[in-house]
């Protein structure tokens, strides 16, 4: 099946596709034709360029695109949407005052979500969370990292990490598993978390490793949650079974963890709403890219990620969602862009280019994801008729999408 788009107002993200992230100066650049075309053979981008270049040849179908931009699908490289139930209870808890550490110390927050979670059969977990996934992809995420973490026992944890890998079985878009046991010490360990410690590193990870359930292992890497020396003691552990360090750090303290993430070759550090000269240091001339959750800055009322700060250092920055039900209970990345620009004083070009391309790279899908490159994957996103791509962030809370393909395929 081959697919000619012709007369695309402005076709944006287009790259050599050995460019696999962005970074400092660089971000503000959005490489892009107008009046453009993009030929698609089967799953995969075949050619592009201006129309007065277009070399007529036969297509299965010509669509018109007049007025309506493209640009590749979102690559959302944080979430946690494999989970039961939500917490809007906890929501009127925050609005009534409570805060995000007031609610986890009276048993909400992640132990709440991790007791739903043990309580829902595999079957209905899925069920639920495909659900979300499906409506993720009409609104343009065309891969999507997935953690596990609100199970906290072995069997809970597999639970989550089997769901995810049925979505990626039945779903179209890209999907990669973290393993984040670490995320919370469960009521039964909590005056013993060497205990837990012991739990995910001599059962959890070897069961993981001998199902295949995850790409990379995640901790979060806070006060009152895990420490530099339990995160390590995780990461290297988990280094025996070759998982890749995600992590979560400088949320609500900057304490040393990125250092810590650098130091074990993170392919990514999550977060980062606490940020110090020590961190940006620690991250240059590094692999590990800084990834920032505006949406959970925005639902809880912290801080947002210092976003000039890094990227005037030369360094890249992704976006995501970190869609959960506790902090961030958004998986829409058109309002993320929008976040960043409007809060994190990104330009249109660094958060389009932090929520593709930079994206993709925080989750290894960069060779295949994140830009509009001949031989990258035809998942792609049609935008309604705009007058620029700035419309876009410029219109929070609109959803500025026509249509979205995925792997040369449309989206119902």
């Amino acid at each position: 099946m081959s697919t000619l788009f012709i007369h695309i107002k402005e076709l944006l993200q287009t790259r050599e596709k050995a460019e696999l992230k962005v970074m400092g100066k660089s971000m503000s650049e959005l490489p892009h034709i107008k009046n453009a075309f993009l030929r698609i053979n089967g799953d995969t981008i075949h050619s592009f360029g201006p129309m007065d270049e277009l070399v007529v040849e036969d297509s299965d179908e010509v669509i018109d695109v007049t007025g309506k931009i493209i640009l590749p699908t979102w690559c959302d490289s944080h979430s946690h949407v494999v989970y039961a139930g939500d917490r809007s209870q906890e929501f009127v808890d925050r609005i009534n005052g409570l805060s995000y550490e007031d609610i986890a110390a009276k048993g909400g927050g992640i132990l709440n979500s991790a007791q739903t979670l043990q309580n829902t059969s595999e079957s209905a977990l899925y069920q639920q969370s495909i659900k979300r996934v499906n409506e993720l992809v009409k609104l343009g995420t065309g891969a999507l990292e997935i953690k596990s973490g609100y199970g906290l026992t072995t069997d809970a944890e597999l639970k989550m990490l089997r769901v995810i890998k049925k979505i990626k079985e039945n779903s179209a878009i890209k999907i990669k598993a973290t393993f984040l046991g670490a995320h919370a010490i469960p009521k039964k360990h909590s005056d013993n978390k060497k205990e837990y410690l012991d739990l995910i590193i001599n059962h959890m990870l070897p069961e993981i490793h001998k199902e295949q359930l995850a790409d990379f292992v995640d901790v979060f890497c806070e006060k009152g949650y895990f420490s530099l020396e339990d995160t390590e003691q995780v990461l290297n552990a988990a280094a025996k079974y070759d998982l890749i360090p995600k992590i979560h750090v400088n949320q609500f303290n900057a304490f040393g963890g990125v250092a810590l993430g650098v130091k074990h070759k993170a392919l990514s550090v999550d977060h980062l709403e606490v940020l110090n000269n020590e961190d940006i240091e620690a991250l240059k001339n590094t692999d590990t890219i800084p990834v920032a959750l505006p949406g959970c800055s925005f639902f809880l009322g912290i801080p947002y990620t210092p976003a000039r700060p890094l990227i005037d250092s030369g360094l890249p920055l992704a976006l995501a969602t970190d869609f959960n039900p506790g902090s961030a209970p958004s998986g829409n990345m058109n309002f993320i862009v929008s976040l960043a620009c409007i809060k994190m004083k990104m330009s249109p070009e660094e958060a389009i280019n932090a929520a593709t391309i930079n994206g993709a790279f925080a989750m290894n899908a960069s060779k295949e994801y994140g830009s509009i490159s001949i031989g990258k994957k035809a998942s792609i996103i049609i935008t309604k008729e705009l007058t620029s791509y700035r419309q876009i962030p410029y219109h929070f809370g609109n959803n500025p999408i026509y249509k979205v393909m995925i792997n040369g395929v449309f989206v119902e």
